[in-house]
């Protein structure tokens, strides 16, 4: 009970609280499919063009026309052998709650956003999108500077998976991971949480 109450309020009080300016130079938006938060940013700008560490080869579809890519760093073990619920299996929940397991990252490629309450568009200074690339960065396991692919691993025809860095943790979910790259880039976000509601109720 105590412990709940704590996620709770933690999850609850906004750090960095003043409002994004909608006049800032970067849209950025904040993603949930309602358990995991993913970070999406343009495939390409002036500050960082994503295509050379992930290319649209990687995916099933190979489409090149794509104009956004999500991120979401997670557990390795339910990225991959929990597609569904339906799916989860005591030995992968428990190696992904008791730091026993490996990390992966979710790239997911999108034409275009539409904003609703599990999507939120945020706008960014170059400064902040700069803090954020280096944060995402750091979230992939790297062969030399290139990010390591997961090969043959999908969910769908516009989304692959990397290597990541770094452990998934009963105290440090894929969704502490969007928050602290929010918090990197000077958005609002939780002081600490472990869901998507503890980011997007900052945005309502």
């Amino acid at each position: 009970m105590a412990y709940s109450l704590v996620i709770l309020i933690l999850s609850r009080i906004t750090v960095n609280s003043e409002d994004a300016d909608p006049n800032e130079d970067i849209a950025i938006y904040i993603k949930s499919n309602g358990v995991h938060t993913d970070i999406v940013v343009p495939v390409v700008n002036e500050i960082k063009d994503w295509r050379s560490e992930i290319p649209f080869e990687h995916t099933a579809s190979r489409d090149t026309t794509f104009h956004y890519v999500g991120f979401g760093w997670g557990d390795k073990g339910f990225y991959l052998h929990t597609p569904e619920w339906s799916d989860l299996k005591v030995s992968t929940a428990c190696n992904a709650m008791f730091y026993l397991g490996t990390s992966a990252m979710h790239t997911t490629f999108f034409h275009q956003l539409a904003e609703n309450e599990r999507c939120v568009k945020v706008n960014i200074s170059n400064a902040e999108y700069e803090r954020l690339v280096a944060y995402i960065g750091q979230g992939f396991s790297k062969n030399s500077t290139r990010p390591i692919v997961i090969p043959n691993a999908y969910y769908g025809k516009n989304d692959s998976f990397y290597e990541g860095s770094g452990r998934y943790s009963l105290l440090y979910t894929c969704n502490s991971w969007a928050n602290n790259a929010l918090k990197t880039a000077g958005q609002k976000a939780a002081v600490w949480t472990l869901s998507d509601t503890g980011i997007l109720c900052h945005y309502q």
